[in-house]
């Protein structure tokens, strides 16, 4: 099948034509993207005025003929763009006012995307961290082959590729699991940075004595994790000291020195709003400014009722929002830096996030589900709802009017993507699909459903993995993969195990399972996902369990 319309990696049957609807009125014309960034909102001690983007103009709009190209000639040119790729790990997609959040004080990110292809259908893939960030660097689905785990030595990936094709590549970094204990995720790049003290990085040995906010009985993963984490940041003074400033400065200072070395490849990845969440009282203050009990910043990943006030709950709720705002700003700063370089008519900028996170959603907090047990952590059925498998992904694109695009996406693609946009021949080995036909505005076949899964080559009982922090982690029941179509979501591990169907036009919140009401609806959606996996290559003993649905 020619690359241009083939489905591995989502999408069997029936592809979709798929078009963008332009972002009418936030372009205008004669101005750009530097000036459209240039004149952003003030950010004083975390004080900052909700921004509302125009959404009433969005889908179906007829801003640009059909058809009409977007920026085709600028991307189709000889000169390779600048990529920045800026991860904020665990930021849910409805925190952005662009996909009607309206809770969170995002001003950066909300003019970001008023100049960007915004991307309504973006989901994660393989899930958790680690699984996720090897589907982006390598193209290629991991959930069904691998699980948490180093990046394999036989996969190309994506900083190899652009740096033998003569681009400066540089990681910088907060997020600890892609280097801890030889990970390797530096591995293509001409040089890393890896700043040091998120959660349970073995940075520190003092103060030997830590101050705990909250009843360590609380706490996820123990006392241990979050000892570390205290000891790594006892000496933070200002909010320079904090993980996003301490971040995107380290990006600035590389990117002042580094300008002139076109083109280049600077990948950013922080590890915020990821818990703990501790950010400056400023920003906490801006959610819950009265609040006087425990700070559970490190919570179980368990139903917050058998553990937790309410209060507490929303105050955990004002902490992450905190978190989210302080990595907004300082994603702004990054703007307003490249800015001032005089890069933004040559650099693509992406921001995006792993997954999302539950605050209450479901009875949950956390992204899954497991308890300690006799030194153990015991991974209970943690199922995927889209809270957590909707993820933000906004690309600015020099030159191109900013759109909004409807087909399903996730990190899967962004490999293809950002090779054709350096013009590096995409491996015939990747399994992810080029953005950029979407971009330019051009018809193109498209995958009509996505799958965010835990990886399926465990079985009950067996150790996952022990790589996180050492301790052994076991998964008691099947992890469910989760099939997401346009109107429909589909929860489904094995044959025999619960199905959950949700009618998610008319559900978002996905609360109603409808699966014993729609059985044929549930079987259509299990046959995509077994013909998916077969075409991923899943080895056989991965896919007998999964070759029958009982409803």
């Amino acid at each position: 099948m020619e690359r241009g319309v083939r489905d591995t990696g989502g999408g069997t049957g029936r592809p979709l034509r798929c078009r963008a609807a332009p972002l009418c009125g936030v372009h205008p014309r004669g101005q750009t993207a530097a000036d459209q960034w240039r004149g952003g909102g003030a950010h004083a001690g975390g004080c900052h005025r909700r921004q509302r983007i125009r959404t009433d103009r969005l889908p179906g709009s007829s801003c640009r003929p059909a058809g009409a190209s977007n920026g085709g000639d600028f991307l189709m040119s000889a000169k390779p763009l600048n990529v920045v790729l800026f991860i904020s790990d665990t930021f849910r997609r409805d925190n952005l006012t662009v996909h009607g959040g309206t809770e969170i004080h995002t001003p950066f990110l909300d003019r970001f995307a008023q100049m960007a292809q915004v991307f309504e259908r973006a989901y994660c893939g393989s899930f958790p961290t680690v699984p996720a960030r090897t589907d982006l660097f390598t193209g290629r689905w991991t959930f069904p082959h691998r699980d948490w785990s180093p990046l394999p030595r036989e996969e190309t990936v994506l900083a190899e590729l652009l740096s033998h094709a003569g681009y400066t590549t540089m990681m910088i970094i907060d997020t600890p699991h892609l280097l801890n204990y030889g990970y390797h995720f530096d591995r293509g790049f001409t040089a890393f940075e890896w700043i040091r003290g998120q959660e349970n990085d073995r940075w520190r040995t003092d103060p030997i004595e830590v101050e705990y906010p909250f009843d360590i009985r609380k706490c996820r993963l123990g006392e241990r994790t979050l000892r570390q984490y205290l000891r790594n940041v006892a000496d933070r003074r200002s909010e320079e000291d904090y993980f996003p400033a301490r971040t995107v400065n380290a990006a600035m200072r590389w990117l002042e020195r580094n300008a002139t070395q076109k083109p280049f490849f600077l990948y950013i990845d922080t590890f915020d709003p990821h818990e703990p969440w501790d950010p400056p009282r400023h920003y906490t203050d801006l959610y819950d400014p009265n609040y006087e009990g425990e700070e559970v910043i490190y919570p179980h990943y368990w139903y917050w009722r058998e553990f937790m006030t309410e209060a507490e709950l929303n105050h955990c709720r004002a902490l992450y929002r905190g978190e989210v705002t302080m990595v907004d700003y300082w994603f702004g700063r990054l703007m307003a830096r490249l800015e001032s370089l005089n890069l933004l008519e040559d650099t693509v900028v992406i921001f995006t996030a792993d997954h999302g996170f539950y605050l209450g959603e479901h009875g949950i907090i956390g992204k899954a589900l497991f308890e300690e047990r006799d030194g153990k952590h015991i991974f209970h059925r943690s199922p995927i709802y889209d809270e957590v498998a909707r993820i933000p992904l906004l690309i600015y694109v020099p030159h191109t009017t900013p759109a909004r695009h409807e087909a399903f996406t996730g990190f899967i693609d962004l490999m293809p993507t950002i090779l054709e946009l350096a013009g590096v021949q995409i491996p015939s080995e990747v399994q992810g699909r080029s953005l950029l036909p979407l971009i330019r505005g051009e018809p193109v076949a498209w995958r009509d459903f996505f799958v965010t899964s835990w990886a399926i080559v465990h079985q009950p009982g067996e150790t996952m993995s022990r790589a996180v922090d050492g301790t052994e982690r076991v998964v008691l029941s099947p992890r469910p993969s989760t099939i997401h179509e346009r109107e429909w979501t589909l929860l489904y591990s094995v044959a025999g195990d619960e199905v959950e169907l949700y009618h998610t036009a008319t559900d978002p919140a996905q609360t109603r399972n409808v699966a014993s009401e729609y059985p044929d609806v549930a079987r259509g959606l299990h046959a995509k996902f077994l013909r998916f996996l077969e075409q991923c290559g899943t080895r056989d003993e991965y896919l007998q369990p999964r070759r029958e649905i009982s409803i």
